[in-house]
């Protein structure tokens, strides 16, 4: 398994990460992917990735990270970008959740990670929150410009995912799927398997029974098992396919 979006260079796992790790590849977990926040956590991420040559660092800034100084942190993005290769641009997007004080400048530095995507021929990796049709909108005006890349923490619904799907796009599944209340379980029998990677976003959003609680990636087989379920497939079959997903999503850039 692959997770495709996880934040392993968080506070939460500074006394146990090599623990986290191994528990996590001992379920089958092989590849971890982390997207980048801002510049307070970039060199914990980088150190991460050098210690532990499984995991992957994108390169970008979260919507939530656009203050004031979002020019600066933009740059200090394009710096990095200059300076070696990452696995993909993000993440980045639109969040009108809980301050709509920087609607323009989140839309100004969405359009400023897809140019980077297209130029480096990287994956575009999206957080979206309370904005999902304006981040689909987005992207479908580049849509014939050959962009590519997941919507992280899909949990939107079967017309906004069929939509990213024609868009080229991967719909990224968490622990979301678990929730009782979370709708999923009425859209994920629509989707085919090949439109789906998996994720945990560690720390954040961990799965039932867990809910509340530290996320990690070994828990992203109770994610798989859910799917499974769901979509009475093979839990093999979610693994292949959704490994094989990421795959080509990041490893074919």
């Amino acid at each position: 398994m692959i997770d495709s979006h996880c934040h392993l260079y968080s506070k939460d796992f500074d006394k146990d990460i090599q623990l986290v790790i191994e528990n996590a590849v001992q379920q089958g977990v092989t590849s971890f992917y982390m997207p980048a926040i801002d510049q307070s956590t970039h060199a914990d991420m980088i150190e991460v990735e050098n210690k532990f040559k499984c995991c992957h660092s994108m390169m970008g800034l979260h919507p939530c990270s656009v203050k004031d100084n979002y020019k600066e942190e933009l740059n200090i993005v394009s710096e990095w970008l200059i300076k070696r290769k990452f696995s993909a641009i993000g993440e980045t997007g639109l969040d009108f959740y809980w301050d709509k004080t920087f609607i323009k400048e989140q839309y100004e530095s969405l359009e400023q990670h897809i140019e980077w995507a297209l130029q480096y021929n990287l994956p575009l990796v999206l957080h979206t929150r309370n904005a999902m049709q304006e981040t689909i909108d987005v992207v479908k005006k580049n849509k014939n410009r050959g962009l590519k890349g997941i919507f992280h923490c899909f949990g939107g619904s079967l017309d906004e995912a069929r939509q990213i799907i024609e868009t080229g796009f991967y719909l990224g599944i968490g622990g979301v799927v678990t929730y009782k209340n979370g709708g999923l379980d009425k859209v994920l029998p629509h989707i085919d398997l090949q439109h789906i990677v998996l994720e945990t976003d560690a720390p954040y959003l961990a799965p039932v029974p867990f809910r509340g609680k530290r996320n990690e990636s070994s828990y992203l087989t109770i994610i798989a098992e859910k799917i499974a379920a769901i979509k009475q497939v093979p839990l093999d079959l979610v693994n292949k396919i959704t490994s094989e997903n990421a795959t080509e999503i990041f490893t074919n850039s």
